[in-house]
């Protein structure tokens, strides 16, 4: 086996490090923990009009836009998307397009 351009012994360390703390960012969030876009359940708009809506915000089939539309009418909300800040707040904006009630938290 060919070593990359180490010559000599080597050692491993096997020293367990503690994990590190969670760091506090200045607008009271936390670093590291994902952020989720909620969905809201609201009387205005119909499963179809919902389903639409999250097939073009978080790329789902009609099928599986059904299933979240049903999920936030039994329990009044649901979170649809998880992942980076730009893109759960992103996700929301298209909901909100057509008057969707969401929020963006960690």
């Amino acid at each position: 086996m060919k070593r990359c351009g180490r010559r000599g012994p080597t050692s491993v360390s096997t020293t367990l490090q503690k994990p590190r703390k969670k760091k506090d960012t200045t607008d009271g969030t936390t670093r590291g923990l994902p952020w989720n876009t909620i969905l809201f359940n609201c009387n205005c708009h119909s499963f179809d009009d919902v389903a639409r809506q999250l097939m073009k915000a978080i790329r789902v089939s009609y099928e599986r836009g059904m299933d979240i539309a049903t999920t936030v009418h039994n329990t009044g909300k649901a979170v649809v998307y998880t992942g980076h800040r730009e893109r759960c707040e992103a996700v929301a904006m298209v909901l909100e397009d057509i008057g969707l009630m969401t929020k963006v938290s960690q």
